[in-house]
């Protein structure tokens, strides 16, 4: 099995993940939000649109034994994937998978997740993509943000964090729409290539709570992208085998 899933993927220090049947690739984009995401004392993980389970692996090896993580993937493919990544991973027994519809799933779980993660659908409806199932992981008509919000508020522990990471224009516009459901920003870390060029994402980790923003950069490689940063060093080495 193993053997098989290594013809089309990624491998990191603990783990391998296949993405030859996803829509959404493993990207250093996945990667840095999956060492972004606090922990804290969290018991519980829910992982919204895993494609490849990438985030919810991560998470898995950063967390303690007893944290349990649900990934939620409405694409039959990449939920078949990441049922494989899980199983020929070390935590198999602390991850499980469902084929299903955040909607659905949220009006039958209870909740209570302490942390929540997403790297949410973006492109705008009318944007060209190669296949259906890419069609499926980008296309934010397919998940509003807006939705994506309602189903957090939902799902989350009273004390709970919401993490999501997004192109900075539409981080900043998902911002304003959580501002105006009631939402607080407690950290927003801005992602640069190099130091003299502008961000291209934004990560935001949004809770419930009245919080003050804790706003940070982060620049993933040295001038003329010869190596990566000490920032990005610190985030990546437990994953990249690099590192």
């Amino acid at each position: 099995m193993k053997r098989e899933l290594r013809r089309g993927g990624f491998t990191f220090k603990q783990f391998f993940v296949a993405h030859d049947r996803c829509g959404m690739k493993v990207t250093t984009d996945g990667v840095i939000l999956g060492g972004w995401a606090p922990l804290l004392n969290g018991q519980r993980i829910l992982d919204i649109g895993s494609g490849t389970g990438l985030l919810a692996l991560m998470l898995a090896q950063r967390s303690e034994p007893q944290v349990m993580i649900d990934a939620v993937e409405i694409d039959r493919s990449a939920y078949e994937q990441a049922l494989e990544n899980v199983a020929a991973s070390p935590w198999a027994d602390r991850i499980q998978v469902f084929h299903q519809d955040i909607k659905d799933y949220a009006e039958h779980d209870h909740g209570g997740y302490d942390l929540i993660v997403s790297n949410p659908p973006y492109f705008p409806e009318g944007t060209e993509c190669r296949d259906e199932a890419r069609s499926t992981a980008r296309y934010s008509h397919i998940l509003t943000h807006h939705d994506l919000l309602i189903y957090a508020e939902k799902l989350l522990a009273v004390n709970g964090r919401f993490c999501v990471m997004l192109p900075c224009a539409l981080g900043e516009s998902l911002q304003q729409k959580a501002l105006s459901m009631g939402w607080f920003v407690s950290r927003r870390t801005w992602v640069k290539d190099v130091v003299d060029k502008a961000p291209y994402i934004v990560l935001l980790e949004l809770t419930r709570k009245p919080s003050v923003c804790d706003e940070q950069w982060l620049i993933t490689h040295q001038p003329g992208r010869v190596s990566y940063t000490e920032q990005f060093t610190q985030l990546a080495k437990d994953f990249y085998l690099a590192l």
